[in-house]
């Protein structure tokens, strides 16, 4: 081989070493190198025996270079190369599908807007879950806001707003903009009094069982020819009060005869005799529907792209006439299918929900029976672990279910580094312990000696599960103390080694002192268990997870005034096995 082939040998195989390690983030291997090498440099095959010498000295020098010196070289060496692997990685790495022509907007800008009627069930968490997202891919802005313009059927919850704000912290998302419409009432107005001028729009005192039956008919309403200045009249009249619930309506022109009903004169404004919640919008009577109120919305405050449910198709269409007659674009609109989640026997509605608590049989919405994200978030399960789980849906018009062991999992390694061991025994049966140590010494983290261990005395006993229970002459290991085989009422502690749990032949278990324990109540979605912890257990703190040894995490709810006195207590919330 000559000196010219060498050197062009050497950079080549320098190029195909950088692209492996810094495409792997780590060590470039000979093997991975020789292929594309060779494949895109065919005049070096008759040079067969020898390259892969050159390629091995090549290699050794690139695994010597720190990384990001590592990637300095290639981008020096292969720039266009390194942009292409690293934009095809970053693909990988999206989970969600891109949005439809984001390339012709400045800033993508999108909205999730909650009915404020109650905090959130897990459903809910998809949209801010999807649209905080797509907000971080594209750098955008993500808005909250909140349709409240129904004070009756679907009646705003005061607490409701700063829930639903807390939601969307706890699932890791800030919002740019958070706004309520019934702040923007009079905004409403003004666009409704331009649509009037327009003679796009009329008033309408028909029933709405005598407006069913024309629109089905595809009949105009006599009021339909109104011209637009006693529209405008009544409309003012609407605003004013002086009409009651059902006695009149204001209404969007669209195409009477349309092939779908539903598009059909739809209602823009209605008249609601049930004042607001909030102080701020109390006095209003003449309410905007959601089509009207949303519509107006979206364009003016920039929105791009609209995330809804493909139930929703409708509302797309209606809204289309509005933006026809304001001459505005419409917004991408991405339709997806409903979230079916399992695990609960309680319906994923806020209705239900709310009923079922003022019925006392939820105590209330971070109840661990209640399928909201304030139960989630209470039994200790991390927002992240939810978001993920939601992406891994993507954005199908096909109805998807969530099973919650997707959202455990992905909390399990979150959560399994950093939480503490300890032992909780329910429905403990109690035996002296004889012939062995004062105490057993378990492990706080079997991954982290350096967070030292754990101190379980013996000396009064030790309480074990029932099931656990040996039979007479039978042996068991007490995880941190021993083996110990059963003799009548006591456990006679044995000289065993380790290797008798290794051989399969004795079952290791987990106790609790007999006396010197803590007094557990676990809140669980099937009920509350009682048990007995531990003493270091009352050293946790509030809002800590930790494990319980063969029974789950849990996050720390709460200790009384002193969790080691028999007559106090301890809470604790069941996350998952």
């Amino acid at each position: 081989m000559d000196d010219d082939l060498r050197e062009r040998v050497e950079r080549e195989a320098e190029k195909h070493a950088l692209l492996n390690a810094v495409k792997y983030e780590s060590d470039a291997d000979v093997g991975a190198v020789m292929g594309p090498l060779m494949g895109e440099n065919p005049d070096f095959r008759p040079h067969g025996d020898e390259i892969p010498g050159v390629v091995g000295g090549v290699v050794a020098r690139v695994n010597d270079l720190p990384t990001e010196k590592k990637r300095d070289r290639l981008e020096e060496l292969a720039p266009e190369e390194l942009a292409e692997m690293e934009a095809e990685a970053e693909a990988d790495d999206q989970i969600l599908p891109d949005l439809p022509n984001v390339e012709e907007y400045d800033e993508v800008r999108m909205r999730a807007a909650p009915n404020p009627n109650g905090p959130w069930h897990i459903g809910h968490a998809r949209m801010p879950a999807v649209i905080g997202t797509y907000k971080d891919l594209y750098d955008g802005s993500f808005i909250v806001r909140f349709d409240d313009t129904d004070p009756e059927t679907k009646r705003p919850d005061l607490d409701a707003y700063d829930a639903i704000l807390e939601d969307v912290e706890y699932l890791g998302f800030e919002p740019d903009e958070v706004l309520r419409a019934s702040d923007r009432v009079e905004t409403y107005y003004d666009h409704a009094r331009e649509i009037i001028e327009m003679g796009k729009a009329y008033t309408c005192s028909c029933s709405g069982e005598d407006f069913s039956e024309l629109k089905n008919a595809g009949e105009p309403c006599p009021h339909r020819d109104k011209d637009p200045e006693t529209t405008r009249e009544e409309f003012e009249a609407m605003i004013d009060g002086e009409y009651s619930s059902g006695e009149m309506v204001l209404r969007i022109k669209t195409d009477i005869e349309h092939k779908n009903p539903a598009l059909r004169d739809w209602v823009a404004f209605r008249m609601v005799d049930t004042p607001h919640p909030r102080e701020e919008a109390a006095d209003y009577r003449c309410w905007p529907m959601l089509d009207f109120q949303s519509g107006v919305d979206d364009h003016l405050t920039g929105v791009t792209h609209i995330i809804r449910g493909i139930d929703l198709q409708d509302s797309a269409k209606r809204q289309g006439f509005l933006y026809d007659y304001f001459g505005w674009e419409y917004p991408e609109v991405v339709h997806w299918g409903h979230v079916q989640v399992d695990a609960y026997d309680v319906k994923m509605s806020t209705s239900t929900l709310k009923e079922k608590i003022e019925a006392g049989e939820l105590d209330g919405w971070d109840d661990p029976r209640a399928p909201t994200l304030k139960s989630l978030r209470r039994r200790g399960i991390r927002g992240s672990a939810i978001v993920d789980a939601m992406l891994e849906l993507g954005t199908s018009t096909s109805d998807v279910d969530l099973s919650m062991s997707a959202i455990y999992s992905n909390n399990r390694d979150i959560v399994d580094d950093e939480a503490d061991r300890y032992f909780l025994v329910r429905d403990g049966e109690r035996f002296a312990v004889e012939g062995g140590p004062d105490a057993g010494h378990p492990a706080l983290h079997p991954d982290h000696e350096d967070r030292g261990d754990r101190t379980v005395p013996a000396t009064d006993g030790v309480r074990i599960e029932s099931a656990d229970v040996p039979a007479s002459g039978e042996r068991v290991w007490l995880k941190g103390y021993g083996c110990v085989r059963r003799e009548d009422d006591a456990l006679v502690h044995t000289d065993d080694t380790i290797e008798a749990v290794r051989s399969g032949d004795v079952d290791v278990i987990h106790w609790a002192p007999a006396e010197d324990n803590v007094a557990v109540r676990m809140r669980t979605m099937e009920g509350d268990v009682t048990g007995v912890a531990e003493p270091d257990f009352a050293d946790t703190e509030t809002d800590d997870v930790v494990q319980f040894e063969r029974i789950g995490f849990v996050r720390v709810d709460s200790h009384d005034s002193d969790a080691r006195d028999a007559d106090d207590e301890s809470v604790v919330y069941w996350s998952h096995k």
